[in-house]
């Protein structure tokens, strides 16, 4: 018997599976990779979006000062607008820093009523409506801002209103027909 030579070969490793493991790593899967192609022609142009933002309305810096008077008066005039003999009942008045006041409308018929609520102050006012026992409307109102509640009353009613201001504010609320 003979003996035979084996050739000995020289093995090498192939650089591909190398490259396509980086890119496998590099990307992690093929759905999260980028993929761009140029086809010569210019990218499609969207219409600019427009730029959308909240009006920014300036607070009068005298709104947050209260006072007496004849201002007061002109005040409550300015913040509650005539409304042609519509209205029932208003109000107005200085309340001092923890100080509530409860007031009362006169007799109102069943129907359906705006409540215009306004505060003058540094802080704010809040105005609970109450009809007998039950709530109907109540509000936190910043001071330098009025407020509209509609009402619906199903019967003749007195509504009791109760303003109380956690510091010194000026006050205004009206109750018209609607």
């Amino acid at each position: 018997m003979g003996w035979a030579r084996a050739l000995k070969v020289r093995t090498t490793r192939s650089a591909i599976p190398a490259v396509v493991l980086c890119g496998v790593l590099a990307c992690g899967t093929m759905a999260s990779c980028e993929y761009s192609y140029d086809d010569g022609r210019a990218p499609v142009s969207s219409p600019p979006s427009p730029v959308i933002t909240d009006p920014v309305l300036t607070r009068d810096p005298a709104l947050g000062q209260t006072v007496t008077g004849d201002a007061l008066k002109a005040w409550a005039q300015d913040v509650l607008p005539d409304v042609n003999g519509l209205s029932f009942y208003s109000s107005f008045g200085l309340l001092s820093a923890g100080e509530s006041r409860d007031e009362e409308t006169t007799q109102l018929p069943g129907g359906t009523y705006a409540v215009t609520l306004a505060c003058r102050g540094a802080r704010s006012a809040e105005f609970t409506v109450r009809n007998g026992s039950e709530v109907l409307t109540e509000v936190m109102l910043r001071c330098g801002t009025t407020r509209v509640k509609v009402l619906q009353l199903e019967t003749d009613a007195v509504l009791g209103i109760t303003i109380t201001a956690n510091a010194a504010a000026n006050f205004a609320y009206r109750v018209s027909r609607i």
